[in-house]
């Protein structure tokens, strides 16, 4: 895994599509946007779940757009290391204090730097933005949850338990 975290590149604000995507592609491509970290995937029903529990607007004429795939990409990539309630207290805080895509371009360079270094690839983390707000330190928190997540997973993946002495039965 190593290798796919050295080449991992969580795409940008500007690089999602901005047609606007139906619920069958938005959900192929969140799928193959983080499939290179080895988990968290989403499913349409989940999707729609998020809808209608407000953690994202409505789609347009069924078409979801920049804004609601780049929450959609975070919900997948964090779901599983924080509850979807703060998930949306997250919302609200970054809706507050930053526009959409400078929110979400930090998150994906802050995911990359922290997973460069949890998995041993650079030695320190990089200073990310020029400022150092309560809500940035929160997010390299969820985010460095997230990163250990991934790497312990890969772990638990390679372990040969045969090789594991007093190995439960």
């Amino acid at each position: 895994m190593t290798a796919s975290i050295r080449d991992f590149h969580m795409p940008r604000y500007q690089e999602i599509p901005d047609v606007g995507l139906y619920l069958d592609q938005t959900v192929k491509y969140i799928n193959r946007s983080v499939a290179p970290l080895g988990y968290g995937e989403i499913t349409s029903s989940m999707v729609s779940n998020y809808v209608k529990k407000g953690y994202i607007p409505n789609p347009v004429k069924k078409q979801y757009d920049t804004e609601q795939i780049a929450r959609l990409l975070f919900i997948t990539v964090v779901k599983n290391s924080i509850t979807m309630e703060n998930i949306g207290r997250l919302f609200i805080l970054q809706r507050n204090r930053y526009s959409p895509d400078i929110a979400y371009n930090y998150f994906c360079d802050e995911l990359e730097n922290v997973l460069m270094l949890t998995f041993g690839l650079k030695e320190t983390y990089d200073q990310i933005g020029e400022t150092d707000t309560r809500e940035k330190q929160m997010l390299r928190s969820l985010i460095v949850a997230v990163a250990n997540t991934i790497y312990l997973s890969d772990c638990f993946d390679r372990v040969n338990l045969d090789e594991v002495p007093g190995k439960p039965l």
